[in-house]
């Protein structure tokens, strides 16, 4: 079933209502100090420790913080970048600055200097908050910025202690010290902006994308509800906060009343604080990428008790989880694995994989499992297109793909700073395309077959570099695998697997083969495998898929076929 977007806008009998009232983002965290001040906020520090605070406490330093971001000169409609990690006062400044009605722009600690220093200039950034440890980052960028006029770094340290070649330095904690802790909150228009995320592809410049607070109010509220978050949950915010609102958890988390654990920096290499913090804070609600609960789910397969995680619902995303992990978190802890499904440009809920009634009482346990490698259900407010090249919709049959395309109140209608001309070909018909291609069944279930520029065109037909990731996954002797399409001489091109194996385990491309031969056809079996130590990686982990083409590009015109 699909619907196109109408052009025909009508009004109805006036209402009675408070249509007026805007839907502001500090409305969020004002209520939860309100209604629930003594629920609590936990937070790494920068020792690896912990501590801990309320949210009327964090309140408080929200108010102070808007007031000595004012003092500063802030306005609405000005633009301040923050350059920090899962902290505490990452969260009090995703409510301090879109509370004053300036744009909270999310800098991305990974990218390089020159696109960092692209988004800080694209986006109009006027004053940046940047924790301590960060510093050699900012300093990088700072000479090609003449248009920050302000840094301020948030450390636990006296200001005596920072060494720094930043101009202009203030101290964060001697700002929100000094700091009113009364204000008056400005009603906002709620089609301002809130904040900006900028894209981090493989292709191009950043593009920039700036939410309002309609958007994030109403995505705060469908993510809750598509979680199943209550009263009593426990949310722990893995994911980058400087990525995409952390997939709006923390103003769902806040919306909810729940306790909260803000994780600070963390590495993927040692995912045991995350880890014993998860356990110890009885967390509920959790979200991440496979590359970071794969290695906690390992580290739990090492506790001689294994913990119980029965309440806890994982919201993965970024790619696909493997069934192995799905079922290892299952069956250990009894831990949901949820895969969602959205990008920077849509704030990013778009769809959800929950079980419905009708699926749970027509398959099987194993076909049940299956079914969490789909994307899932999409949500209310989103409207979801598959179309063909010609842009057909193409039915729901599960078989049939076709491009994603999407429209609501939270999918973007444009970029920052776009030209016309600079925006053809990204949009259809109102909606958002995605670039990525897949297929939606007749319960309704979104599954992504490939990316439109990663899946490989071989002889006239498809094959899903994602579906061939998965299946390789399974594989007892493979940690990671990324599919690639490289030029074929005969076939336009073929299937080519980079494989990181298991400490102290061989694989060879005949067991590729045999391995893939059950779920995919003669023809679409890989020609060359290589053996690795790592797969290169994009800013936001996901696999950089244009470096591995560019590397192994003559893969199968230059050498034999096999291992390369």
């Amino acid at each position: 079933m699909t619907t196109t977007a109408s052009s025909r806008h009508v009004t109805g009998y006036p209402s009675t209502m408070g249509d007026d009232v805007q839907l502001n983002t500090i409305t969020l965290i004002r209520h939860a100090a309100r209604t629930h001040p003594e629920r609590e906020i936990v937070y790494r520090l920068p020792d690896g420790g912990w501590d801990r605070y309320t949210y009327a406490a964090a309140y408080e330093r929200v108010v102070r913080g808007a007031n000595a971001l004012r003092g500063l000169g802030v306005q609405p409609a000005d633009r301040v970048g923050v350059l920090d990690w899962n902290s505490r006062r990452h969260y009090e400044l995703y409510w301090a600055i879109p509370g004053l009605g300036a744009a909270m722009v999310q800098l991305n600690l990974r990218l390089g200097p020159d696109d960092l220093s692209y988004v800080i200039e694209d986006s109009g950034v006027s004053v940046i908050c940047v924790d301590e440890t960060l510093l050699k980052v900012a300093e990088a960028v700072a000479p090609h910025l003449p248009g920050v006029r302000a840094w301020v770094v948030m450390t636990n340290k006296p200001a005596s202690e920072i060494e720094t070649s930043l101009p202009n330095v203030y101290h964060y904690e001697d700002l929100v010290a000094a700091a009113d802790p009364h204000i008056s909150w400005p009603e906002i228009d709620e089609k301002s902006a809130y904040g900006a995320c900028y894209t981090t592809g493989t292709t191009g410049r950043p593009k920039g994308i700036f939410y309002s607070h309609r958007a994030i109010f109403l995505h705060s509220y469908a993510m809750a509800t598509n979680i199943g978050m209550t009263l009593d949950d426990c949310t722990m915010l893995i994911t980058p906060m400087f990525h995409g609102q952390a997939w709006g958890l923390p103003q769902a988390a806040t919306l909810m009343g729940n306790k909260i654990v803000l994780p600070g920096r963390y590495m993927a290499e040692d995912t045991r604080p995350l880890t014993d913090a998860l356990i110890g804070e009885g967390v509920t609600v959790t979200n991440g990428a496979p590359a970071i609960f794969l290695p906690m789910l390992h580290y739990i397969e090492t506790l001689d008790e294994k913990p119980d995680l029965s309440r806890l619902r994982m919201l993965s995303g970024a790619t696909e989880p493997p069934l192995t992990m799905t079922r290892g978190f299952r069956d250990l802890t009894g831990a949901e694995i949820i895969q969602a499904y959205g990008a920077t440009e849509t704030t990013p809920l778009v769809t959800v994989n929950r079980y419905k009634p009708a699926v749970r009482e027509r398959l099987n346990d194993d076909e049940l499992l299956e079914l969490k490698c789909k994307q899932g259900l999409p949500v209310t407010g989103v409207d979801v297109r598959l179309i063909d090249a010609l842009g057909q919709d193409v039915a729901w049959d599960g078989v049939s793909q076709g491009e994603i395309c999407m429209r609501g109140p939270w999918i973007t209608r444009t970029y920052h700073g776009m030209t016309d001309e600079q925006l053809e070909g990204r949009f259809h018909e109102g909606y958002w395309r995605s670039g990525d291609v897949g297929t939606i069944d007749a319960d309704g279930y979104l599954k992504v077959t490939d990316r439109l520029k990663d899946v490989i065109k071989s002889g006239g037909e498809w094959i899903s570099s994602i579906d061939m990731e998965n299946r390789l996954l399974s594989h007892p002797a493979i940690a990671e695998a990324a599919v690639v399409g490289l030029p074929h001489p005969k076939w336009q091109e073929r299937p080519f697997v980079v494989v990181v194996p298991h400490p102290g385990v061989e694989v060879t491309l005949e067991e590729v083969r045999t391995h893939l031969s059950d779920a995919f056809a003669s023809w679409q079996l890989p020609d060359a495998i290589i053996i690795a130590a790592e797969i290169p990686r994009t800013s936001v982990g996901k696999f950089d898929k244009k470096s591995i083409r560019a590397k192994y590009a003559g893969a199968y015109t230059l050498t034999e076929t096999g291992n390369v």
